[in-house]
């Protein structure tokens, strides 16, 4: 059985998942709710990606509440930040199915409580509350809140600039098969954009943001020459992971879309995984930068002590907390960060690029193994945090000055440059990300990081 928590939620094989494990996962959800006080009964929420697995799921969850005596309420395909927002403002439950950016062989499920996302305590009672027993059909004829929950979030979005910021910019939309490819293009045709759709699939495309080498990204560049963009914007399957490519045909790294969202709300604090850009900590933007283990559960429990806080992880998903004019939404949204950098462009006049380049941070790249087993992956950690001499052997001719070991093993080399190695929590994958003073030098490191991690876990 593949099914486990990962950084984000349960995943697995869509063999594994289908049919009684995810009714008995989403039963064992709300046993804990009402187990631990948090949740009676009353709505729960459904919604889903646009993978093919996807619908049958949703629909065993659906059976799953109504067979443990909540009321199922069918959201259907809607992007994760759009399902959050609606359980939040009704007082709701939520089970999103997604599987992310991984393959569309292998799916999963997202809880969140009327209070936002699960917790790690939660993630634990779900666990403790699973029964092998079968979870029956029951007949629910779910209410429908499809069009209200969309509604709700593409308003949200639109009122983060004034009608008409965006007269005058021409904006791609590389919409594969992200459940978001319609409301991005609305929401920015709302704010003035002129809207050019892009690569848009029948057939489920695994969009990994933060893996800029992936040959799926190949058509970009020359889509911004042949149509003259401003910019390219995207998603990952689920909408919570933001996609930008500038006008010059560059990507824009998750943690600088993140940073800028951050600026452009106004925030005092900041909390981010130890995989975003060392240097934030030395912008001076914030009165304070917490760092966390990658994941949004602790990201969102990092912020909960702060006012006027905003989170974001490396891949530019970003949380908003409380103390803004704007509702909290403390999980994961890829429209705030692209709107936030689009915004902050038009406003000074300048374009993506430049606004980029005005950031005082390293550049920094990222790459993935694919197919790595997770025991491997943690063999090949624990040995390098464990043996010096090996480190030095692999890290060779680079020399290592000291290792930060919050989430996966972060390098720091005595030539000022950053390498970290980390294991996906949601994929059999073994990531490296990197960080420079050049890009030409992030590039040169990175793939050499890349051939080390192959030499030693191949």
């Amino acid at each position: 059985m593949s099914l486990k928590f990962g950084t984000s939620g349960v995943r697995g094989l869509v063999t594994d998942l289908q049919g009684q494990p995810a009714r008995r996962y989403v039963a064992a959800f709300l046993r804990h709710l009402q187990a631990s006080g948090q949740m009676a009964g009353g709505r729960v929420l459904v919604g889903y990606d646009l993978r093919p697995s996807s619908p049958a799921i949703a629909e065993d969850c659906l059976q799953a509440i109504a067979a443990s005596g909540f009321e199922p309420v069918d959201c259907g395909a809607v992007p994760t930040p759009a399902l959050a927002l609606q359980a939040m403002k009704t007082g709701s439950a939520a089970v999103m199915i997604t599987g992310s950016h991984i393959p569309a062989d292998r799916n999963g499920l997202k809880f969140y409580k009327p209070a936002g996302e699960v917790s790690k305590d939660d993630e634990a009672g779900i666990v403790a509350a699973l029964s092998d027993a079968d979870v029956p059909d029951a007949a629910h004829g779910p209410k429908d809140e499809h069009d209200e929950t969309l509604k709700a979030y593409a308003e949200r979005c639109v009122a983060l600039l004034p009608r008409g910021a965006l007269d005058g910019w021409k904006i791609g939309v590389f919409e594969h098969s992200t459940v978001s490819r319609d409301l991005i293009g609305q929401v920015l045709a709302a704010l003035g954009a002129e809207i050019v759709s892009l690569g848009r699939s029948d057939v489920f495309v695994p969009v990994d943001t933060e893996a800029f080498s992936d040959g799926l990204f190949a058509p970009l560049p020359f889509w911004v020459r042949e149509h003259g963009l401003d910019a390219i914007v995207s998603a990952d399957g689920d909408a919570d992971r933001p996609l930008v490519m500038d006008g010059k045909g560059n990507f824009v790294r998750g943690d600088a879309l993140g940073l800028l969202a951050a600026r452009f709300l106004g925030a005092k604090v900041v909390v981010t995984p130890v995989t975003s850009n060392s240097a934030i900590e030395r912008t001076g933007y914030f009165e304070d930068v917490v760092r966390t283990r990658v994941g949004s559960p602790f990201v969102v429990a990092g912020m909960e002590a702060a006012d006027a806080v905003v989170g974001f992880e490396a891949n530019g998903g970003t949380f908003v907390g409380t103390g803004f004019e704007l509702t909290a939404l403390p999980t994961r949204d890829a429209i705030l960060p692209v709107i936030a950098a689009l915004g902050l462009a038009a406003q000074d006049g300048i374009s993506v690029a430049e606004l980029v380049q005005r950031l005082p941070l390293q550049v920094a790249v990222a790459d993935r193994l694919q197919e790595v087993p997770g025991e491997r992956s943690s063999a090949f950690l624990k040995r390098l945090q464990m043996d010096g001499g090996y480190a030095a052997e692999v890290f060779a001719p680079h020399e290592i000055a000291d290792v930060n070991a919050i989430d996966g093993l972060q390098f720091h080399l005595k030539s000022g440059e950053t390498v970290h190695f980390r294991a996906s929590g949601n994929a059999p994958e073994l990531r490296s990300y990197v960080e420079a003073g050049t890009e030409a030098r992030a590039k040169e490191l990175l793939s050499w990081s890349m051939a080390a991690l192959e030499k030693a876990v191949r």
